[in-house]
């Protein structure tokens, strides 16, 4: 029986991760071995910050709200409090987009989450 070589699946399957690593530093993006071990290792982390991306864009719409809202004489948990009691459901995506762009329609929302906590 003879030896199975199998040259063209072989090279095709190493072309393939070579390509992936297009753009590496140093032998990552020619050596095959060490190529697999940072392309495996990238699509670990594109995988991993797909996810955190999320959590770091809420972090930072937060941190917007929060300076915005001291600016109105709130804390951000206040406000988001008064806004869930006056029954105004703005996400904080739109929260920190108004924060920054439109200073006057964040100021009003900010009056309509201290009102809730006179009344």
């Amino acid at each position: 029986m003879p030896r199975v070589k199998g040259g063209t699946v072989t090279r095709q399957r190493r072309k393939k991760v070579i390509k992936l690593a297009k753009g590496y530093y140093g032998s990552k993006h020619t050596l095959y071995k060490v190529a697999n071990q940072q392309v495996m290792k990238s699509l670990m982390y594109a995988f991993r910050d797909r996810r955190q991306k999320k959590r770091d864009f809420r972090k930072l719409w937060i941190a917007r709200i929060n300076a915005a809202a001291r600016m109105n004489g709130l804390s951000y948990s206040r406000l988001m409090h008064g806004l869930k009691l006056a029954g105004i459901e703005v996400n904080r995506k739109m929260l920190a987009e108004l924060a920054v762009s439109d200073a006057n329609a964040f100021a009003q929302l900010a009056e309509t989450a201290k009102k809730q906590f006179n009344n």
